[in-house]
C-alpha cells in the first residue's frame, strides 16, 4: 500500500461548493495535463488524498481507498453516462450534437461518414455527484472505491507542514517548497506525489480524529 496526494485547485473547490457536493468521495481522475496531473503511478490498494491551499494554508479535502483503476472514459460512460472531458479510446466514436468524435481529435460530420469498425457511444447523463466529473480535459485514468470520506477541508497544522516528506524511495524524499512567509508554493503540491510513511500517518490521524 502506498499513499499519494493529488491537487484540487480553488476553482474546482468552488464548483463542488456550488453543487453542494460533500461526497463521500467516489473517484479521483488524472489527465495528460499538469492542471490535473497523471495518476498512472497509483494502483489498486493505494490511498489517495486530494489536497488544496485555502487562505495560504494546506488542507486535506478527502481520503479515498483505491479498489479499482480503469480508463477515465470507461468510468465516465458507465457511472455518468457521458464521457465529459475524458480521452476517447481507439476504436470508439462519440456522438456530440450533430458531430461524431473519436480518438486523436478526429471528427465526422455525419453518421454515414463514420467507419463501420468503430463502436458508437451516444451519451446520456446519469445521476452523479459533481466530483465524479473530470475537472480538466483529457482525463486518462480513474481510480475509485466505495469507502471514501466526506469531502471537507481538514487543516494540516502550519508547524507540521515543513516536516512532511514526499518521494520514493526514502533516499529521495523531499519536503514541500515553502516561501519566506511560510506558505506552501502551489506548484509544490500541483502534482501527484507519494507520501513518506511518516507523513502518511500524519494524514491518517486527521481522519481518525474526524
Amino acid at each position: 500500500m502506498a499513499y499519494y496526494t493529488v491537487y484540487w485547485p480553488q476553482d474546482w473547490l468552488d464548483e463542488l461548493r456550488k453543487s453542494n457536493d460533500t461526497g463521500p468521495i467516489k473517484v479521483v481522475f488524472g489527465s495528460i495535463h499538469s492542471r490535473m496531473p497523471s495518476i498512472a503511478s497509483i494502483k489498486e490498494g493505494d490511498v489517495v488524498f486530494p489536497v488544496s491551499l485555502l487562505d495560504r494554508h494546506l488542507y486535506i479535502m478527502a481520503r479515498l481507498e483505491v479498489t479499482h483503476k480503469e480508463r477515465a472514459f470507461d468510468y465516465c460512460i458507465r457511472e455518468l453516462g457521458n464521457p465529459y472531458r475524458s480521452l476517447i479510446p481507439e476504436g470508439v466514436v462519440v456522438k456530440v450534437s450533430d458531430a461524431f468524435f473519436c480518438a486523436k481529435d478526429v471528427s465526422y460530420k455525419s453518421l454515414q461518414s463514420v467507419p463501420e469498425n468503430l463502436t458508437m457511444i451516444i451519451p446520456g447523463d446519469k445521476p452523479h455527484c459533481k466530483h465524479q466529473e473530470p475537472f480538466n480535459c483529457c482525463a486518462e485514468w480513474a481510480v475509485w472505491g466505495e469507502n471514501g470520506s466526506v469531502i471537507q477541508p481538514r487543516l494540516i497544522p502550519d508547524e507540521v507542514v515543513p516536516l512532511l516528506r514526499f518521494g520514493y524511495p526514502k533516499s529521495k524524499e523531499k519536503p514541500l517548497r515553502i516561501n519566506s512567509k511560510g506558505v506552501v508554493l502551489a506548484q509544490s503540491i500541483a502534482a501527484t506525489r507519494r507520501l513518506s510513511e511518516e507523513s502518511a500517518m500524519v494524514f491518517e490521524e486527521l481522519f481518525e480524529n474526524s
